[in-house]
């Protein structure tokens, strides 16, 4: 999700996924059948065609050429990683028709493997090509790693998976095409996804990249790599990811972690104003802490210090400050600095000093931060994280009118005022209202599935960006377990270092042994 403090925009930070059965679950449309085809022989067909993509066998090779940024050229330089390519259809309703390329990346088990675990890091843009290498570093003793081929996926339309979503030039999200979009037109939204097309190469790929569409490649990929029932590590997005999947493929599943989740039962606009008061809440968190430091810029007063961070930062609308190697930080930069920070307690510092430099015209800090949340390497590319955010989330929220997209931007600042520009805000748009077809996730999802094996839902009281009610509500979705942990930050699972969480998850991953209902954790 990913959770920006981005006006416009739709975050998502969890995952739902779908189908019902290896087969079954993919039937032709019937509605341009010959008239000598019957239904039945039209689905018999669709699931013959379907079968090929199952039945695939993956060619493993060194993963080096998977890198699409720098930081994941280093990490897939190990050699105990192997990488791969899945094909799968474009439209799982046309079967026969164009296809897609899925890269993954295996990890073998360090012993006796139970089996593989699929994992999501979150987006629903980002790569998870590196996920294995990152949940292996920070819990390399748990049995998790022990006892599970560790699978990282780039779902389709992300990062090294082909086609590769694509709506602007580097020079373009280096000027804030990301970012900059208080009042967006009609025009602007035809144009985007005319350039989102040209980029990609497809129109149609377009139509074909949500949520629901990553479900069935996970499912065809839980078979391809030999799992009767899949086995699943979901954060924040990827808790969607694996909360739709349990819906549609209930009797495929075998276990799901579901870590800083979200709430199936809570549509866009909702859930958007949650996630602005969880960000506002760990702001003036960070910002009380920093009051009782000497040099405080946001002075001594707890109670003041979203507005003194406005007095900071809204002049950077008029007058950006240098920022290093010729660049300069914008006020959309300097907010998607603070909002990457805020992820994580431990960030807090960080943050602090950032809005320091600002004070004294510099801003070498918040643009490392924001660099780290796009993903942007040295020599000034970009990974297509946030733009395959924006293109996916057409597909997975709702489609405002202009009137109901206006009202949201008024909301979602008055959420979260540390965002606010401090400029009148006008009318606005969605910006996928041009896009080809309407979403296709629907709310809710993952609600009253039947036959589906106990899930574990991991939420922290403090998370900034999934509040602690979300994931309460997916694991009553779910009717599955719930971990509560005490921190503040986002995602606890097998990445924050705590043995009490990393020991309940491989005891239900490893075991199946889910914890007690008042089973709790806390960070330190």
């Amino acid at each position: 999700m990913s959770t920006r403090a981005r006006l416009h925009r739709t975050a998502a930070f969890g995952a739902t996924l779908l189908l019902v059965g290896m087969l079954g679950a993919c039937t032709s449309s019937s509605a341009e059948e010959s008239p000598e085809e019957s239904p039945d022989e039209s689905s018999q067909e669709s699931s013959e065609e379907l079968r090929r993509f199952y039945e695939q066998d993956l060619a493993f090779e060194p993963c080096e050429p998977y890198a699409t940024t720098e930081a994941d050229a280093q990490i897939l330089a190990n050699e105990r990683f192997e990488c791969a390519r899945m094909e799968a259809p474009m439209d799982y309703d046309d079967p026969g028709g164009e296809t897609v390329s899925i890269a993954l990346l295996r990890l073998p088990a360090k012993g006796e493997p139970i089996g593989s675990l699929l994992t999501n890091p979150g987006g629903p843009g980002y790569s998870g090509l590196s996920f294995p290498a990152i949940i292996s570093a920070l819990a390399p003793e748990n049995p998790v790693v022990e006892r599970f081929d560790l699978i990282g996926v780039d779902p389709r339309g992300v990062g090294a998976s082909t086609p590769a979503l694509d709506c602007y030039t580097d020079a373009e999200r280096e000027n804030d095409a990301l970012s900059a979009k208080l009042n967006v037109t009609e025009e602007q939204t035809r144009q985007w996804m005319r350039q989102c097309a040209e980029r990609t190469g497809s129109e149609e790929f377009l139509s074909h990249v949500g949520t629901r569409d990553a479900a069935r490649d996970m499912d065809v990929l839980r078979a391809v790599l030999g799992d009767e029932e899949l086995s699943y590590l979901g954060t924040s997005y990827g808790s969607r990811l694996g909360a739709v999947y349990a819906e549609m493929f209930p009797d495929n599943v075998r276990a799901l972690v579901l870590d800083g989740a979200m709430n199936p039962y809570a549509a866009t606009a909702e859930r958007r104003e949650s996630q602005y008061a969880g960000l506002q809440r760990s702001f003036e968190l960070m910002g009380a802490s920093c009051t009782e430091q000497p040099d405080c810029p946001l002075g001594s007063d707890p109670d003041a210090v979203t507005e003194r961070f406005q007095e900071i930062v809204q002049p950077l609308l008029d007058e950006p400050v240098p920022a290093g190697d010729g660049r300069v930080l914008s006020f959309f930069d300097a907010i998607d600095g603070v909002v990457s920070g805020l992820y994580s307690e431990a960030s807090w510092p960080t943050i602090i000093e950032g809005i320091r430099e600002v004070r004294d015209g510099r801003g070498e800090t918040l643009m490392g931060l924001h660099d780290g949340y796009y993903q942007r390497s040295a020599d000034g590319s970009y990974s297509n994280a946030l733009e395959a955010t924006e293109a996916i989330n057409c597909l997975d929220e709702e489609r405002h009118t202009p009137e109901q997209e206006t009202a949201l931007q008024r909301t979602v600042i008055a959420a979260g005022p540390f965002t606010d520009p401090g400029r009148p805000l006008g009318e606005t748009r969605n910006m996928c209202e041009s896009w080809p077809v309407e979403p296709t996730l629907g709310y809710p999802y993952a609600t009253d599935i039947e036959g589906l094996s106990d899930t574990l839902t991991v939420a922290v009281t403090g998370d900034p960006v999934a509040p602690y009610e979300e994931g309460a509500r997916l694991a009553e979705a779910l009717d599955g377990s719930l971990l509560t942990v005490e921190g503040e930050q986002h995602g606890a699972a097998l990445v924050a270092g705590n043995a009490c969480v990393d020991d309940i998850v491989a005891d239900y991953l490893v075991n199946l042994d889910s914890p007690p209902s008042d089973a709790r954790c806390t960070l330190e």
